[in-house]
């Protein structure tokens, strides 16, 4: 069994309805930091009270302040397990090496959310509209949903999120306990090198594979110049006004889109590759080192490498393909017909080995050194030769980011030309 969260697009039934959600949504937050700061910081370290135990407090809170028992005691509940599961998060986060602090109080908009969970909600997809379901909350109301994608017929639903986005817009995230039918991942004796790819993560090519394909980046300039133009436009109005409030949207909606596209890219490469391939082999990189490093930290954030990394081990389950995170260090360097490390700064593109006199791109070298290691990690039986002898041609195909325009694009598979006469 898995959970799986749902999220789609909703639509409050009146303005009404809108109005008590956001009201219930502050009125968990007003909870939260009343749990956090009276109960949780006060106590001493070692000695913090549970959440059963300030959960156990709810009832008398509710009589001290009337208004909080208009919202659903399960809501109420949830917001309390918000601060547990908040310190959970940080003492991991503090576990792998992060400067952590502590929980904050919320204002209005970092609290943006309201969990039911187990009871108080109905969700009705026989509507007899195409893409079209509703859910009922209680003591707010209904909210209208765009049904894109039906929930597993054999799932329970643990919970919903209803959530009032910055840019506006509502969403309602179902929480699925189900049993999903994923392929079985092949066994590794039976798995060919050819069978198997290996990937190198860059900024020039944000995918370059040991296959010849090379993925260039997900060109966002113009979303980067609307957002700086929206930016200069928000920094012009009165801070809290009607008009700062909505010229705020336009920026969280900018952000947004620029989000989705990213996300909508590295969903849609994931799936190709796991697909195609019953194992792919891609650098174990260490983002937050690389992020501290001196230079371009801000092109190396904006690429997302660990979002992809997390994104295609996703896809490898869904899809049954074999996701392995090989050790980074020396792809770049090493020669992959001979081994021989040859030093070479950014700017240099090509590798040019001086020992075995083997030339290719920098990056390209690079992921057929990950296809070799990850051939060894996973246990994969390959002949004696090296990657390079059994690998493509030398030359690369280069896919522009805004030719993935599905999952399993023909632009993947073949030369760019080739695919668009294909077409």
């Amino acid at each position: 069994m898995v959970e799986v969260s749902f999220q789609y697009h909703a639509e409050p039934a009146s303005e009404e309805v809108a109005r008590r959600a956001w009201s219930d949504i502050q009125t968990c937050r007003e909870v939260y930091n009343h749990a956090l700061t009276q109960e949780y910081h006060p106590a001493p370290d070692g000695d913090k009270p549970s959440y059963t135990a300030m959960q156990n407090k709810l009832p008398d809170w509710k009589r001290d302040w009337e208004q909080w028992g208009e919202v659903y005691s399960k809501c109420l509940q949830m917001a309390v397990r918000r601060i547990t599961h908040g310190e959970t998060v940080l003492k991991e986060l503090k576990a792998k090496g992060y400067d952590v602090g502590r929980l904050k109080w919320k204002n209005p908009r970092e609290y943006r959310s309201i969990t039911y969970n187990q009871s108080g909600f109905d969700v009705d997809s026989n509507t007899g509209r195409l893409d079209h379901a509703v859910v009922d909350f209680s003591k707010i109301g209904r909210f209208h949903l765009t049904y894109h994608r039906p929930l597993p017929e054999d799932g329970t639903i643990k919970q919903i999120h209803l959530k009032k986005q910055k840019t506006g817009a509502w969403t309602v995230s179902i929480v699925v306990d189900y049993n999903p039918d994923y392929p079985e991942k092949p066994a590794v004796e039976d798995i060919e090198p050819e069978d198997c790819v290996g990937i190198d993560l860059g900024i020039r090519s944000f995918v370059h594979d040991s296959d010849g394909r090379a993925v260039d980046r997900l060109d966002l300039s113009d979303d980067r110049e609307r957002l700086e133009r929206e930016q200069r436009s928000l920094s012009r109005k009165q801070h809290g006004s009607k008009n700062w409030e909505r010229q705020r949207r336009r920026v969280a909606e900018v952000h947004q889109r620029m989000t989705d596209r990213k996300d909508d890219f590295k969903h849609k490469l994931a799936h190709f590759y796991t697909l195609e391939y019953d194992a792919v082999f891609v650098e174990d990189l260490d983002v937050r080192g690389m992020l501290e490093a001196d230079g371009n930290a801000r092109t190396k954030a904006e690429v997302g490498w660990r979002d992809f990394i997390t994104v295609l081990t996703h896809h490898g389950k869904k899809n049954g393909c074999h996701v392995v995170e090989v050790e980074p260090v020396g792809t770049t360097k090493e020669c992959a017909r001979c081994g021989v490390e040859t030093a070479k700064p950014l700017w240099v593109r090509t590798h040019d080995c001086p020992s075995c006199g083997f030339e290719a791109d920098r990056d390209r070298n690079a992921a057929l050194n990950v296809f070799s290691r990850g051939l060894e990690d996973l246990g994969v039986v390959h002949s004696e030769g090296t990657p390079v002898e059994t690998a493509l041609p030398v030359g690369t195909d280069s896919v522009p980011a805004k030719r993935v325009v599905e999952a399993g694009s023909r632009c993947l598979k073949e030369p760019a030309k080739q695919a668009s006469r294909q077409g």
